[in-house]
């Protein structure tokens, strides 16, 4: 560890974290299994008369739709923020993926935006809109914008995103007054 002479600002180590759930989606996720399962009882207990072609179309069809519907929910079941002296990571879903991680340097601002619906982006997930720029919404609540460099936007649904507005605003000041 190195002393710091009064008047030199220590670096910031500390690493915030915030995450939101979005817990109703765990039902669609069901919703996903059941269809699966629905695509295997008919593949292996079928009393299927009008033909092969009928019953494989159903079966896969059921197990597709299925596992869209089981990996797309649980792809976007949580959003994790992660935010430390460097950059911002943002992780979605049980695997984290997808994944974005942006440098604080290209970070020319964060706001805290109260209400963030799914309804304003197009829905849960991942999203992208011209007028609005990328965003990650796996809730409606509150969250943050991040203003870029290269006149981007990109919202992320986080509890006490306040919190997170307030750490990235003081490593944006960090930043500047080392270059200084």
């Amino acid at each position: 560890m190195r002393d710091h002479r009064s008047g030199e600002h220590a670096p910031y180590s500390e690493v915030w974290t915030g995450r939101a759930t979005a817990r109703f989606q765990w039902l669609l996720a069901l919703i996903g299994a059941a269809c699966m399962a629905l695509g295997i009882v008919l593949a292996v207990d079928s009393a299927w008369t009008s033909g092969v072609a009928p019953l494989a179309m159903a079966v896969v069809g059921c197990i597709a739709a299925g596992l869209l519907v089981l990996f797309g929910t649980l792809a976007f079941v949580h959003v994790a923020l992660r935010v430390d002296a460097d950059h911002l990571e943002v992780r979605c879903g049980h695997i984290g993926v997808p994944r974005r991680r942006i440098p604080l340097s290209h970070v020319a601002g964060a706001d805290f935006v109260p209400y963030v619906t799914p309804r304003h982006w197009g829905g849960w997930g991942y999203r992208w809109r011209p007028e609005k720029g990328t965003a990650v919404v796996v809730r409606r609540g509150e969250g943050l914008v991040l203003r870029l460099a290269d006149g981007h936007t990109f919202t992320v649904t986080v509890d006490d995103a306040e919190a997170a507005v307030r750490v990235i605003r003081d490593r944006l000041r960090l930043g500047r007054a080392d270059k200084v």
